[in-house]
């Protein structure tokens, strides 16, 4: 049974989602936040840079909870802890052709990005710091397909073009992105055009290769958002000052390695097919070789920081120079923003411009 502690706290969690806030610390009695002072605000508060990265990681996991509720909606559990949708049966059962678990893989993947970002805007105004907000962008519509709520959203999952170079970068000996190297798409048919990652309409639940190519092109765009994030996390954890940041950092980007390694595992049994629509093609990834083998899912040893030392096994990319803005740069060219408004794209490009401008070491000379 829970404790009224955690009954509370998983309350306050759900309410956002229900409301519709994509900013959960507006909620939060600020002064409860503040009776049991952190090492961050003891010893001063947050710097600058490190607000300016927390503020992009809460942007950037209120971005996921968006896209994850759409496909929880129509493809995972609706429940108190996920709330919203009624679900796709027809949906659901062309997903779980991939794996028999994936509803409920997907509800918690997206329990888990809720509280990615209700806990770093908590933090950030425990701290004194700008929360982000971007409820007012929430006017992308909904699939209209049986299951999905008619609200606002973010983000579109119906008119995506993914990069799947992530699946051979992780299995490549000699190349790394942190290089330049340029690595080939597993499935090159999701990396040009605009293809569905759910149903758009009711329509789309037939023909059943049809419905089938959807569900495998969402099995490889849930890959692509966390191998995304496993960097992302990676990447800014270089630039942060404060010791508890850094915490912060590595213990939720820990969270999207996981994510990234059980769906990159599920994508591997998308079935090799060709919707009869649109043409698109999911080849067998096990007939070229090591560079797509299914089974290959744990990071392949490659290259790392000089060619000189020995390979070794690691999360790739993980530069830090530009890192936040090439995650918009990543969304915007996966179609993830299409119909967002200028508004919409400066505020995010402002918000990762900061987070990228941020320098590990700087003192508190310029705090936040």
């Amino acid at each position: 049974m829970e404790t009224t502690e955690q009954s509370e706290h998983c309350t306050s969690r759900r309410s956002f989602l229900v409301k519709g806030a994509a900013l959960g610390a507006g909620t939060l009695a600020a002064g409860r936040l503040l009776i049991d002072a952190s090492p961050a605000f003891a010893s001063g508060g947050l710097t600058k840079g490190d607000a300016a990265i927390l503020r992009f990681l809460a942007a950037a996991e209120i971005l996921e909870t968006d896209m994850w509720q759409q496909y929880n909606e129509l493809a995972g559990i609706q429940d108190g802890e996920v709330p919203g949708g009624s679900g796709n049966p027809d949906y659901t059962e062309a997903v779980a052709v991939l794996d028999e678990d994936m509803d409920q893989y997907i509800h918690d993947n997206t329990d888990d990005e809720i509280s990615h970002f209700t806990f770093i805007n908590a933090y950030l105004q425990a701290h004194g710091a700008q929360t982000v907000n971007l409820d007012k962008f929430r006017t992308l519509p909904s699939s209209t397909a049986t299951g999905a709520q008619q609200i606002g959203r973010l983000t579109n999952l119906m008119q995506l073009t993914i990069n799947t170079s992530f699946w051979t970068r992780y299995r490549s000996d000699s190349q790394n992105p942190d290089f330049g190297d340029v690595l080939p798409n597993a499935v090159p048919g999701l990396a040009t055009g605009q293809h569905p990652a759910i149903p758009r309409t009711d329509a789309d639940l037939a023909p059943p290769d049809h419905l089938q190519a959807i569900a495998n092109t969402a099995g490889f765009h849930f890959a692509w958002i966390e191998q995304g994030g496993t960097s992302l996390y990676a990447g800014l954890a270089q630039r942060v000052t404060h010791s508890e940041v850094l915490r912060i950092l590595l213990s939720i980007g820990g969270s999207e390695i996981m994510h990234f390694q059980t769906w990159q595992d599920k994508a591997g049994n998308a079935p090799p097919l060709t919707d009869p629509i649109t043409g698109l093609t999911f080849p067998d990834l096990n007939a070229d070789g090591e560079l797509t083998q299914t089974n290959l899912i744990m990071p392949e040893p490659t290259i790392f920081l000089d060619r000189k030392f020995p390979i070794v096994s690691i999360i790739r990319p993980t530069e830090t120079d530009g890192a936040a803005m090439g995650t918009v740069k990543a969304f915007t060219n996966d179609g993830l923003f299409i119909g967002q408004s200028r508004e919409f794209f400066a505020l995010l490009t402002g918000l990762a411009k900061a987070a990228d401008a941020a320098r590990h070491g700087r003192g508190h000379d310029d705090d936040d």
